[in-house]
């Protein structure tokens, strides 16, 4: 495993994010989820840049897992150009073990390691922004010549994994798709692979990839990885991935009380760490539980009332009377109960 330490990542395209520093691989290092506490910490006033932390996270805890330790995340040494440095970089410590993943993985086996830029939903994904990936491929190629020796004959490839393959790289560069959601874009080839994570299929292998979709397959990725991960990272997923409302409030609907003491106490307590963040939504919370209680008296006050007068509630008036929300009706149908001689003319 490895530890992490925070410190300041540039990038023209977004303001500050943290980023990871992988230290020497011969020093036993502790799990990254020590990190993840660290740097929740240090970026907590750097809102803007939580997604791309949260994407860079779950590649760093997510692809020496899924790959069995065949690949291991790096964030990569700063080049020497004024901090030009890529998202991440991708160690190959065991290709052998990659040729029966799905793809992208199996071409991942003829490097030493891979460059890997993540564009996010809302990320620009322009000419220039992708003009300056390769730089920074390039800058590490250059690097890499440096310390090896002017005849090293390797290569650093570049993996981008964006939701989808922009029109204009379509016309410009005529990317070929090798398999699902991969396509090797000219004139680099497969030294350049473009992962459009809308088209991969969902298998817990790409998820560090899949977390980069947008819009609906975005929705679709949400609810298939919610119950294949711990409640740690599906809440981080929730709070920080652009997900359908609807999604979101379906995913957090699953989170019911488990009978599980010890889950549930965990729950509750990123509940309170979430609520006392985000004070608005805390006392929506305290207004929306007021209102629910003015609801109950409401009903249990019209429900007195017809028992009172013996007017008889079929199901279906009782279904009526539960289902309301608006407290001014039920208010309407208090007083009209005080007169009314059946269920129907009280709640008309």
């Amino acid at each position: 495993m490895f530890q992490f330490e925070n410190c300041t990542f540039h990038r023209s395209s977004r303001s500050g994010i943290a980023r990871v520093v992988l230290r020497r691989r011969s020093v036993r290092l502790p799990p990254a989820r020590d990190w993840l506490r660290r740097s929740q910490s240090a970026t907590s006033r750097n809102t803007m840049g939580q997604p791309d932390l949260f994407a860079k996270r779950t590649f760093a805890e997510e692809t020496e897992r899924v790959t069995a330790g065949a690949v291991m995340w790096q964030d990569p040494p700063e080049i020497r150009l004024e901090r030009v440095q890529a998202d991440g970089l991708l160690a190959i410590r065991r290709p052998g073990l990659l040729a029966h993943l799905p793809p992208p993985w199996p071409a991942a086996q003829a490097y030493e390691e891979i460059v890997v830029e993540l564009k996010l939903a809302g990320d620009h994904l322009d000419m220039s922004a992708v003009e300056r990936a390769l730089l920074r491929r390039q800058a590490r190629q250059v690097q890499r010549v440096e310390e090896r020796a002017p005849s090293w004959p390797g290569e650093t490839p570049l993996w981008l994994a964006a939701p989808h393959v922009p029109g204009w790289l379509r016309q410009a560069r005529h990317p070929v798709r090798f398999a699902p959601g991969c396509y090797a874009v000219e004139p680099l080839g497969r030294c350049f692979v473009w992962v459009a994570a809308n088209e991969l299929p969902l298998r817990d292998e790409l998820v560090p990839f899949l977390v980069a979709r947008s819009g609906q397959p975005l929705d679709e990725f949400a609810r298939w990885v919610a119950p294949r991960r711990p409640l740690e990272w599906v809440l981080s997923m929730l709070q920080y991935l652009p997900m359908s409302m609807t999604a979101r409030e379906e995913l957090l609907w699953r989170f019911a009380r488990t009978g599980d003491p010890e889950i549930d106490a965990r729950q509750d307590r990123i509940l309170e760490v979430l609520l006392t963040a985000n004070p608005k939504m805390k006392q929506r919370l305290v207004d929306e539980g007021r209102l629910e209680g003015r609801l109950d008296e409401a009903r249990a006050a019209l429900r007195r009332v017809l028992a009172h007068r013996q007017i008889p509630l079929a199901s279906e008036d009782e279904a009526r009377i539960e289902a309301c929300v608006d407290l001014a009706t039920l208010e309407r149908w208090l007083g009209q109960a005080l007169a009314a001689s059946s269920a129907q003319q009280a709640l008309r």
